[in-house]
C-alpha cells in the first residue's frame, strides 16, 4: 500500500544540479551561496535584511538575543505550535506564558492578548517580546497586534516557520512592516527547504549586524566593530559570546533552487486546499478558513473532528488513516502540557479554552505539491471507512 505523508519536500532535477555545482566548487561552507540566498530573500519579501543560520531554532534563539531577552523577562507566544516557539525565551534565561488562540484562525487571540496586556500592565508583568506564530502557513493578525505594542511597548518576533511565500495585508510574510524580526524555517516538510535550516530577516541594521556575529561564534572581521586596530587583513576579534549557527553553502544552494519555485509551490498547495475544501464539505469536520487579511502558504491543512456527527473520536479518526497508509499527524499538542513547562509553571489547561478544544480534535491531513487528487480521494474514503460492520455515517 501506497503510504501518503502528511507533508514532504519537492525537490527537481534543477536542485540537485545547484547542489552539484557547489560539490564541485572550491567552497563548501562559507562560500558566496549563503549571502546569495540572503539577498534573494530579503528581495523576496522586500526586507532589508536576512542572515540565514541552520534551523528556525537557531533564528528564534538569536532573534531573542538581539532583542535583549534575558533572565527576569518574560515572552509570550502561541500554545499551539512546536516548542521551539517557547524554548528559544527559555534558552536565554527568561520565563515563558502563553496566549489563547482565536477560534477561526488558530493562530494566537487578538483580544486575548489585549486583556492580558492590560492585567499585566497593572501587575507590572509586561512581556518583553511576543511572538506570534502563524500556524499552518496563515499569517496572524500582525497590524492589530502592532497597535498594541505601540501601547505596552514590547518587541515582535514574527515566528512564520510555516508561512514563507504567505502574504499578509498584500505584502509578503516576512516584510517586517508590523515587526522587529521575522524567523523563517526551511526544514524538508515547510514549503521550501535546504535540507535542515532557517532564517531571521529585519529591516534593523543593528539587529542584523548582531545576529550575523552571534552566528558565527561572536566573531567580527569589521574594524569599526572591534576594539582596537586590526593587527592585518587576517585579524578578528571575538566580541560576543557567540554560537555556531551557520547554514552551509550546500544547504544555501538548494534554497536559492527552491525560491526560484515558491510562488508555484504555494498555488500547488492552494489547488490541493481547493479540492480538499470541495470533497470534505460534506463530513463532519471543521475545514480551515483562510482570514481577509492573510493568503495563507498552507504549510498544513488542518481539519477538526465533530466527533459526535462522526460517531468517532480524534483518536480512532487518527489511527483509521494511519492503518489505511496515510500518515496524518497532530499539529500541535499545547506546549504548556508538556512536562517540562508543567514542572516549571504548572500552568492550568482550563486558562487556554481554546487551545484544548482545538487539541482535542484536530488533525493535520496530507498536503504537499505532489499530492495527487486521487491521492486525496482515498483519504476521504479512509475518513468515512466503517469500522467493522458499523456505517458511521
Amino acid at each position: 500500500m501506497k503510504q501518503i505523508p502528511y507533508g514532504r519536500h519537492s525537490i527537481e532535477q534543477s536542485d540537485i544540479d545547484s547542489v552539484l555545482e557547489v560539490l564541485n566548487s572550491d567552497f563548501l561552507t562559507q562560500g558566496p551561496q549563503v549571502p546569495a540566498f540572503e539577498k534573494a530573500i530579503s528581495e523576496f519579501v522586500s526586507c532589508e535584511y536576512a542572515i540565514a543560520v541552520n534551523s528556525a531554532t537557531s533564528a528564534l534563539h538569536l532573534a531573542c538575543l538581539s532583542l535583549g531577552v534575558g533572565p527576569g523577562d518574560i515572552v509570550w507566544t502561541s500554545p499551539i505550535s512546536f516548542v521551539a516557539s517557547a524554548n528559544c525565551a527559555m534558552y536565554c534565561g527568561a520565563d515563558v506564558d502563553f496566549v489563547d488562540i482565536d477560534p477561526l484562525s488558530y493562530n494566537m487571540s487578538v483580544e486575548r492578548l489585549s486583556e492580558k496586556l492590560e492585567l499585566a500592565k497593572r501587575e507590572n508583568k509586561l512581556p518583553k517580546v511576543i511572538i506570534p506564530v502563524h500556524l499552518a502557513g496563515q499569517s496572524c493578525d500582525m497590524k492589530s497586534i502592532f497597535e498594541l505594542k505601540k501601547i505596552y511597548g514590547f518587541h515582535i518576533i514574527e515566528d512564520a516557520s510555516h508561512a514563507i511565500g504567505g502574504d499578509y495585508l498584500d505584502k509578503k510574510v516576512g516584510s517586517c512592516q508590523y515587526s522587529d524580526i521575522t524567523v523563517f524555517s526551511f526544514h524538508p516538510v515547510k514549503i521550501i527547504t535546504t535540507g535542515e535550516g532557517g532564517m531571521c530577516v529585519t529591516n534593523n541594521l543593528d539587529i542584523a549586524n548582531f545576529i550575523y556575529r552571534l552566528r558565527s561564534h561572536g566573531i567580527t572581521r569589521n574594524p569599526k566593530e572591534m576594539t582596537e586596530a586590526p593587527d592585518g587583513s587576517w585579524y578578528y576579534q571575538q566580541i560576543d559570546l557567540g554560537y555556531n549557527y551557520r547554514m552551509n553553502d550546500i544547504q544555501a544552494a538548494l534554497g536559492l533552487s527552491q525560491l526560484k519555485r515558491l510562488d508555484q509551490i504555494v498555488q500547488k498547495r492552494h489547488r490541493i486546499k481547493d479540492y480538499y475544501n470541495k470533497i470534505l464539505s460534506d463530513l463532519p469536520l471543521v475545514l480551515p478558513q483562510e482570514m481577509d487579511y492573510a493568503k495563507s502558504s498552507l504549510h498544513l491543512y488542518v481539519v477538526q473532528i465533530k466527533p459526535k456527527e462522526m460517531k468517532a473520536g480524534r483518536k480512532e479518526v487518527f489511527e483509521r488513516l494511519r492503518q489505511s497508509g496515510i500518515l496524518v499527524n497532530v499539529h500541535y499538542i499545547p506546549i504548556y502540557h508538556q512536562p517540562y513547562y508543567q514542572k516549571k509553571y504548572n500552568f492550568k489547561y482550563s486558562d487556554f479554552p481554546e487551545a484544548e478544544k482545538y487539541y482535542n480534535n484536530v488533525i493535520s491531513l496530507p498536503i504537499y505539491p505532489e499530492l495527487t487528487k486521487e491521492d486525496q480521494d482515498r483519504i476521504k474514503e479512509a475518513i468515512v471507512k466503517p469500522i467493522g460492520h458499523q456505517v458511521l455515517f
